[in-house]
């Protein structure tokens, strides 16, 4: 986000509403939009195909073994400079995090109460967040790859700058 305003670009919203199903974004990389933070990582094929096997965190092992496997297919779609497929392994590394420091916060994964919505205890379990800390780091190297960020700022130039794309 810091790259975008420092660039002094702004892409367009996530589109919830298009046809996910229909599309494929490796034929069709000018119809991907990036969105905010994890938006559309469930949705986007072929990466969520590709990547979603691969995704895993219960153990600190597992979650080293998941984030380096979807590292590698990061750098594989950046070999093909395929901005989509760095993008989305860049998501499910962010969502590797998220999630496990949701569990790490909530052994039972439920962060709101079901009645009145407020936020349940923290009950830490430390081999989550263990986990959550290596999907970080291979996060935090994904983005801040600078094929990766100059990528980025083009896709949003060339594709979602000012509505076109």
């Amino acid at each position: 986000m810091a790259e975008r305003r420092k660039a002094g670009l702004k892409g367009r919203a996530f589109d919830y509403d298009l046809d996910y199903d229909a599309i494929d974004f490796r034929k069709h990389p000018e119809r991907y939009t990036i969105g905010k933070g994890e938006q559309g990582v469930l949705m986007i094929e072929p990466y969520k195909s590709e990547i979603l096997p691969h995704w895993r965190f219960r153990t600190p092992a597992i979650a080293q073994e998941s984030s380096q496997a979807i590292y590698a297919m990061f750098l594989d779609y950046k070999e093909k400079s395929d901005f989509p497929g760095m993008d989305m392994a860049r998501k499910f590394l962010q969502m590797g995090y998220t999630r496990a420091r949701r569990y790490a916060n909530h052994r039972s994964g439920r962060k709101y109460a079901k009645e009145g919505g407020a936020e349940l205890p923290r009950d830490i379990d430390e081999e989550k967040a263990e986990s959550a800390a290596v999907f970080k780091a291979v996060w935090e190297r994904a983005k801040r790859d600078p094929d990766y960020v100059r990528m980025k700022e083009e896709h949003i130039r060339t594709h979602e700058q000012d509505g076109r794309g």
